[in-house]
């Protein structure tokens, strides 16, 4: 008889957190990776991306360097980290630059985290980079302050799994004066940068940002090591069938109204946000029988995986009709079967007979929801 194959234990995940290009991430993750090199531990470099710096390139002397993996797509060679080499290889520690990025098509997973965690899974400690700007519950905020949509984006539950978040910070000014060294980028692209992302007014939003995550993912592993939080439950898909488990005393619940209206993005990244800040359980609830054509079909598939990405719960719960009045009633019967304390809306574009209260699906479901919180949530620039 033989015996199993111990299943490997999880590597430990570090994150290089900064708010812009140039704060010094990667020099800092291959710093300490000399440092634990000299006192022997196995490393070697999965991805890295110099763009150029001379500083940051001789950090890497002395680490092995996994070659990266080439991929033709749509007649061009692309080079992704070569995951199947490094699980091969199987080193103690690996470094793994830009943790956001989307890999070309013909990769196993779509993104690099896909890849990291794969990593973790087989045993690998991994140390990667990331800017704030790429944390999904944010891109809303970060793009009220920059005016750019970010389109590479993490779901906040990677982050979450972090052993260790190490803010690399470095003031605006101090930035500012690298781009106009040419340390981040050539004259001509520092120059480009300058009259757009590398405002100092932006600058100085997004290093709040980072600085606000920070400290709240201390305050959570601090919370967790004093043994208050438990492990959170995986996301599900489900009809409602009537039964709920009642929540602990005084947690809150967050039910978020999604309809297959582009809203539904923004309401979702703000109800990620609220629930980690409230530790609470967040679920996102669409009624059934409003308006279920093929074209709604299919947004709300989008709307769903994408609130199952970020591990919200989904629910579908059949509809007693129509109208405002229905909805609502449905909606906040189900809430308060399942002990819901706050309820998302997105607010909508009304028009004519709709603002009149009959129609009006927020002043039904206030009327209705009389012992919860309605937060009617703004949309100001779509996805």
């Amino acid at each position: 008889m033989t015996a199993a194959t111990p299943t490997p234990a999880r590597g430990k995940l570090k994150v290089y957190l900064g708010y812009a290009a140039g704060v010094g991430k990667t020099f800092r993750m291959l710093e300490e990776a000399q440092e634990a090199a000299q006192k022997g531990a196995d490393i070697a470099i999965g991805y890295f991306e110099p763009h150029g710096r001379k500083d940051t390139i001789a950090r890497t002397s002395g680490l092995e360097m996994i070659p990266r993996r080439k991929i033709e797509y749509r007649g061009s060679v692309f080079e992704e980290m070569n995951t199947p080499a490094i699980l091969e290889r199987h080193p103690a520690v690996c470094l793994v630059d830009e943790l956001p990025h989307t890999n070309i098509p013909g990769c196993e997973r779509l993104k690099r985290w896909e890849d990291v965690i794969a990593l973790l899974d087989a045993g690998i400690d991994v140390y990667t980079t990331m800017n704030i700007q790429h944390l999904e519950s944010l891109n809303d905020q970060v793009f009220h302050i920059t005016g750019i949509r970010v389109r590479e984006t993490l779901p906040d539950w990677v982050l979450r799994q972090a052993d260790e978040v190490v803010m690399v910070d470095l003031t605006p000014r101090a930035l500012l004066n690298r781009l106009l060294r040419g340390v981040i980028y050539s004259q001509e692209k520092a120059q480009k940068a300058m009259d757009h992302f590398f405002k100092e007014s932006t600058l100085v939003a997004l290093r709040e940002l980072a600085l606000r995550e920070t400290a709240h993912e201390v305050n959570v592993r601090h919370v967790e090591m004093e043994g208050v939080l438990p492990e959170p439950a995986p996301p599900t898909t489900a009809w409602d069938t009537g039964t709920s488990v009642p929540p602990p005393a005084g947690k809150s619940r967050i039910l978020v109204y999604v309809t297959a209206e582009p809203s539904a993005m923004v309401l979702l990244r703000r109800a990620r946000r609220m629930a980690d800040y409230l530790r609470a359980d967040c679920m996102a609830v669409h009624v059934t029988g409003v308006s279920d054509n093929a074209d709604d079909e299919e947004h709300l598939v989008r709307i769903l995986n994408f609130a199952r990405n970020l591990h919200i719960e989904t629910r579908k719960i059949e509809g007693a009709g129509a109208s405002a009045r229905h909805v609502a009633k449905s909606l906040t019967e189900f809430a308060r079967i399942n002990q819901i304390t706050q309820i998302l809306l997105a607010r909508p574009h009304y028009g004519g007979l709709k603002w009149f209260p009959e129609r009006n699906l927020i002043h039904q479901i206030v009327s209705l929801a009389h012992d919860m919180e309605v937060l009617v949530i703004a949309n100001r620039g779509g996805q």
